[in-house]
């Protein structure tokens, strides 16, 4: 079979879309390109024409806008996540809890991009919750922050490399904020830490899909990413999934 499908997935799915890929193709013998990057960004590249058999966000709303349009169908939530903190391991930050990191102005805060990145949206929303629980600590935050990835101009992540842990060990930033299911590649790190933000402060991250290529292949593939090796593969890299207890 030499149909090629084509995934357009938000950046953040690598680590689970990659071993998912392998294992679709393996198994069905269809290839599928894998276009990973911003989801808003990429939701603009489908809106001018881009091919895309599947899209696969870090949110509702751009596979939603999608779908509203009539560019998209087949809606659905098919895996979760939430945001934690990525810090420089040094003597100044080894006994601070999260609120003292976020709450430290000496730090300096990367982030990623809202409106073109899901991960800067949901970390904005996090500054608002923050700010009715401890007010003027979100407004700081919004301020402190630095929108470092995911933008249409933003430095651009190695090959390779997670944004948090490049970021900080380029010296250029002490603090990230970013999404959860990296904390899984992070264990064992000697020059950066995970520090996990409590649920009642954290912001859940819902990831949802849409089918732009109505054809059997494509549907096959929408299948496998909800059926249990694909949502095994997102488990593996620390995602929660759709049917986990909320």
């Amino acid at each position: 079979m030499n149909t090629t499908l084509t995934l357009l997935a938000a950046g953040s799915l690598r680590r689970a879309f990659i071993p998912l890929q392998s294992l679709f193709t393996a198994q069905t013998g269809i290839p599928v390109e894998l276009v990973f990057g911003p989801a808003g960004l990429l939701r603009e590249r489908i809106e001018g024409g881009a091919t895309c058999s599947l899209f696969a966000s870090a949110n509702r709303q751009h596979p939603q806008t999608l779908c509203d349009s009539g560019r998209a169908h087949g809606l659905q939530l098919f895996a979760r996540n939430s945001l934690i903190l990525t810090v420089r391991n040094t003597p100044k930050t080894a006994d601070k809890s999260w609120l003292e990191l976020l709450s430290d102005p000496s730090l300096r805060l990367g982030t990623s991009t809202p409106l073109c990145d899901p991960s800067g949206d949901y970390t904005w929303q996090l500054f608002e919750r923050l700010e009715a629980g401890f007010p003027g600590l979100g407004e700081s935050l919004k301020r402190r922050a630095m929108p470092l990835v995911g933008g249409r101009d933003s430095l651009t992540v190695p090959a390779g490399e997670m944004a948090s842990s490049w970021l900080i060990r380029e010296g250029l930033a002490d603090l990230f904020i970013g999404y959860a299911h990296y904390a899984t590649a992070l264990q064992g790190e000697q020059d950066v830490r995970s520090v996990v933000i409590p649920a009642e402060w954290n912001i859940r991250c819902d990831y949802y899909m849409a089918m732009l290529d109505d054809s059997a292949v494509a549907r096959q593939f929408y299948r496998f990413i909800l059926a249990d090796e694909g949502q095994r593969c997102l488990r593996d890299a620390g995602f929660m999934l759709a049917s986990d207890a909320e």
